[in-house]
């Protein structure tokens, strides 16, 4: 994935489009006044929305909800409303890991098919969350994927369902289902501004900065979640993807992910590559 890192997209999806796991964590409390500030910092971004925006519109006819988090975490509680999609409901995963293709952004014919049976057009405001402790920020990837694919009307829960238990707000064990849609939903030829591929990857290899968000232990090799192969990209550097969330997985600030960049040789006017 390219980015550069003054884009907003660069500071908030860079942690959460691609990782496909995450590690378990204890949240610890954080300062309840700090964290407001770090959601009002982000105001102006259109595809965030917090959790006190998302109380107010819940169980609004034109907000559909959907929880991304694995099926047995959703079971233990969700937020009221929510259906239930997992990882890879917009993603090819036919085949074996590592296959030409796998885990890309299926066609957009299959992407309006799947779109409209589970009740999602252009119309409505479209929320997706997970669980920022459980991992593996699945609806960051849900986020970018349809805003790839043109779809304006999408949110990124700020914070996710671990904020959202944090403040106290209602979740429930009562599982959603999907209402499919006739309407007609609406995309355009896929952005992938915000994207790379391999073999580009290999040629700027050296010359771009490029970040592994996976756990420690994968990039030192672990192949236990179905990698085909152990380890990293060469040359790449490792950064767990929540590091730029609070523990209780509000976005931090964009002078503190700023610093944590630097630390990494990037600067906001750099592009680099994270997977």
């Amino acid at each position: 994935m390219k980015k550069r890192l003054n884009t907003i997209i660069a500071v908030i999806l860079l942690v959460t489009s691609f990782v496909f796991t995450g590690c378990s964590k204890k949240v610890e409390p954080t300062d309840s006044s700090k964290v407001e500030s770090r959601i009002n910092e982000y105001k102006d971004v259109d595809f965030l929305i917090s959790a006190d925006e998302l109380k107010d519109i819940l169980g609004n006819k034109d907000v559909l909800l959907f929880d991304c988090n694995k099926p047995e975490v959703y079971e233990k509680g969700h937020i009221p409303g929510a259906v239930n999609i997992g990882l890879q409901t917009f993603t090819k995963s036919e085949g074996k890991i590592g296959e030409e293709g796998w885990g890309t952004i299926v066609d957009r014919q299959e992407l309006a098919k799947r779109l409209k049976k589970l009740g999602i057009d252009n119309k409505k405001t479209i929320v997706f969350y997970s669980d920022t402790t459980k991992g593996p920020g699945a609806d960051g990837r849900a986020v970018w994927q349809l805003r790839m694919a043109g779809m304006d009307n999408v949110k990124f829960l700020n914070g996710g369902l671990t904020y959202w238990n944090e403040k106290g707000y209602e979740t429930t064990k009562e599982p959603s289902e999907a209402v499919p849609t006739t309407e007609e939903v609406v995309l355009k030829d896929y952005d992938t501004h915000n994207s790379t591929t391999k073999e580009e990857l290999y040629k700027n290899l050296g010359k771009e900065t490029v970040i592994d968000v996976r756990t420690e232990k994968e990039y030192k090799g672990s192949q236990d979640v179905g990698e085909p192969r152990g380890g990293h990209i060469k040359g790449a550097e490792h950064m767990l993807w929540q590091e730029l969330m609070y523990p209780n997985g509000v976005i931090k600030s964009k002078e503190e992910i700023k610093k944590i960049m630097a630390k990494h040789n990037v600067k906001p006017e750099d592009t680099f590559c994270v997977y």
